[in-house]
């Protein structure tokens, strides 16, 4: 069943990035300045604060009308009621992940190649955030660049729609959007921008062109 989600701009959470300001800040500025997408990823923190804390980005972004998707952990998002949840190649499987969150949630998987996209598939995600296509510091698990070569080879075998992650920023989100992605997905990008929403909102336009430019 194709759900219809908007990945223009895919804004992942990061509280190290995020200056001493709180997610629920950073995320508030960030869906003021157009975000779509918002995921909650908190490695390290533990389960009752990650509860907590989703429960009250899940009523901010439910208020704006954007889904929130919580980064590996099925529990969480099943406990914060969230619109789905991502799961990378390390972490749960996908096909389990689908089982225990239904098929009305939003299920996405990481990928790095052709393969993986035609497998999480199979398994029953919705999209893939396919990367790392640039270099980053800011995702410790993302992986050697596949640069925009590499994100090409996926998007024109995906049957999945393809969010492109990692190093994306002003000057090479447009060429992630040419390059068959629907979306861009940022961290340091928004979240350790001086200003948040100002960061969002151009971030927005730029993709809003790219994809206005393929049309």
């Amino acid at each position: 069943m194709e759900k219809k989600v908007d990945y223009s701009l895919y804004v992942i959470t990061d509280a190290r990035l995020a200056r001493g300001r709180s997610n629920l800040d950073v995320v508030a500025a960030a869906l003021r300045g157009g975000a779509t997408m918002i995921q909650y990823r908190a490695k390290d923190a533990v389960t009752r604060k990650m509860i907590e804390e989703g429960l009250a980005l899940h009523d901010l972004c439910f208020r704006h009308g954007v889904p929130l998707i919580i980064d590996d952990r099925v529990d969480v998002a099943l406990a914060v009621g969230a619109e789905g949840v991502h799961v990378g190649q390390e972490d749960m499987p996908a096909s389990l992940a689908r089982r225990l969150i239904g098929q009305d949630k939003v299920l996405g998987v990481s990928a790095a190649n052709p393969d993986e996209a035609v497998a999480a598939a199979a398994d029953g995600a919705d999209y893939v955030g396919v990367g790392a296509v640039f270099a980053t510091g800011s995702k410790a698990d993302a992986g050697e660049a596949i640069g925009i070569q590499g994100l090409i080879r996926v998007t024109r075998t995906s049957p999945l729609p393809v969010v492109g992650i990692a190093g994306i920023n002003v000057s090479n989100a447009a060429s992630v959007i040419r390059a068959g992605a629907v979306g861009v997905a940022v961290i340091s990008a928004v979240v350790g921008a001086d200003d948040v929403e100002a960061a969002a909102r151009q971030l927005r336009d730029i993709v809003d062109k790219a994809r206005r430019g393929l049309s």
